[in-house]
């Protein structure tokens, strides 16, 4: 996939696990941690007033999230207790009574997943060495059983995990990776409206 003019481009990594159908794509864009702009508060707030209790149920029936569900229970995942990523944020937003600001990135990934249901996170891109790839982890590393998001150099985070190596976005990050996982039933036009979503936040 790619985009023109000033649009982002998009690139697709190799995928090695063992589930056809899944996916993994990502994009870079020039920008850092900040605090999170008005616009974007106003955006956040508008999300969560459209999300109530009724709706954490009805979500689960909807395509994408409810494709996330399937493949998580495949590689042993139990949903109703670590909850897909836009699960999670309309957990959050539940519990909270809304979506405070948490961040810039953090926010733009918020809202590209309520947004689309697909699950996105944003790396440090100048510490991921090469291209992105998503396989199973090797002994020594999460254990054989796991799948990882892995550069050159080794794993840069657990699918379905934040991450928290030396890829993570800190203070002194200047080019972010945005990374989409798709899992099978997830039509492309959902991965590239996330990625667009939060790239043009983020730009």
């Amino acid at each position: 996939m790619r985009y023109a003019g000033d649009d982002p481009v998009v690139r697709e990594g190799l995928v090695t696990a063992p589930y056809p159908g899944l996916r993994l794509a990502w994009t870079d864009v020039e920008a850092a941690p900040a605090r999170t702009p008005r616009e974007l508060r106003d955006r956040l707030r508008a999300a969560a007033d459209r999300i109530r209790g009724p709706d954490a149920i009805e979500l689960r029936r909807r395509d994408v999230p409810h494709a996330y569900r399937v493949f998580f229970r495949h590689i042993g995942i139990e949903p109703d207790e670590v909850p897909t990523p836009v699960e999670a944020i309309v957990r959050r937003r539940l519990r909270q009574g809304g979506l405070p600001p948490q961040g810039l990135v953090e926010d733009a990934l918020t809202v590209a997943v309520l947004e689309t249901g697909v699950a996105l996170w944003a790396f440090d891109a100048e510490r991921v060495e090469g291209d992105l790839h998503l396989r199973p982890a090797t002994p020594g590393e999460d254990g054989p059983e796991r799948l990882v998001i892995a550069d050159a150099a080794g794993p840069v985070a657990v699918l379905f995990e934040p991450p928290a190596g030396r890829a993570a976005v800190t203070r002194a990050t200047r080019r972010i990776a945005l990374v989409a996982v798709a899992v099978p039933g997830v039509p492309d036009l959902s991965v590239q409206e996330a990625l667009w979503t939060a790239w043009d936040i983020l730009a």
